[in-house]
């Protein structure tokens, strides 16, 4: 069995030229992204009945739908 063995990290003064981040900014797009986004993780058996992302939204929509649906039905006043 092979023994794992750590890199050291790079230092500043090793960091190619091509990188140059001195004038970036850190987290400049992080708040609009952030606002953007719901990151869902599904359990691995959930997961494994959907192939894409727009499956998942779709078998969700429907179910939201339905649910919808017998809320409105149990809410009508019986008469």
């Amino acid at each position: 069995m092979k023994k794992r063995t750590r890199r050291k990290a790079r230092t500043s003064e090793q960091m190619r030229p091509e990188y140059d981040f001195s004038k970036g900014v850190r987290g400049k797009h992080a708040a609009r992204y952030a606002s953007g986004t719901n990151v869902v993780v599904l359990a691995p058996d959930v997961a494994s009945h959907f192939r894409t992302a727009d499956d998942v939204n779709e078998t969700l929509r429907a179910v939201a739908k339905l649910a919808e649906r017998r809320r409105s039905r149990t809410k009508q006043p019986t008469a």
